[in-house]
């Protein structure tokens, strides 16, 4: 089973970054889509951002200008880099794929709907 897990989250200031990884459980070899969803105390979750596997990108109006998703291949991660934060950014953030092959211990491993168990972002001053 392929597994996907996040980290970055934490506290920062209106107008400050966060950068958040998400990791697989092996080395990442193509995926469909992998998105970044958040969701926050009473609200349901919402998608951020997503990066197909030949690099398309798309993001939420809220977020358009202040966040980025990249794919970067030294950390075998996909991160999303946000800027400019705001306190209605605040939430927990997961990263999910639809479809994700990995490479672990000389094997291919290929699994679907795949969601991390987030990470918790607060933006307070």
């Amino acid at each position: 089973q392929v597994q996907l897990s996040e980290s970055g989250g934490g506290l920062a200031q209106p107008g400050g970054s966060l950068r958040l990884s998400c990791r697989a459980s092996g080395t990442i070899s193509n995926f469909g889509t992998i998105s970044w969803h958040r969701q926050a105390p009473g609200n349901q979750r919402e998608l951020v951002a997503s990066i197909t596997g030949d690099g398309r990108t798309n993001y939420v109006d809220a977020v358009k200008g202040r966040f980025a998703i990249s794919r970067d291949n030294t950390k075998n991660s996909i991160d999303l880099q946000m800027d400019d934060l705001k306190p209605e950014d605040s939430a927990v953030y997961y990263c999910d794929a639809d479809a994700l092959t990995v490479k672990h211990a000389s094997a291919f491993h290929r699994d679907f709907g795949v969601w991390g168990q987030g990470t918790l972002v607060t933006v307070s001053s």
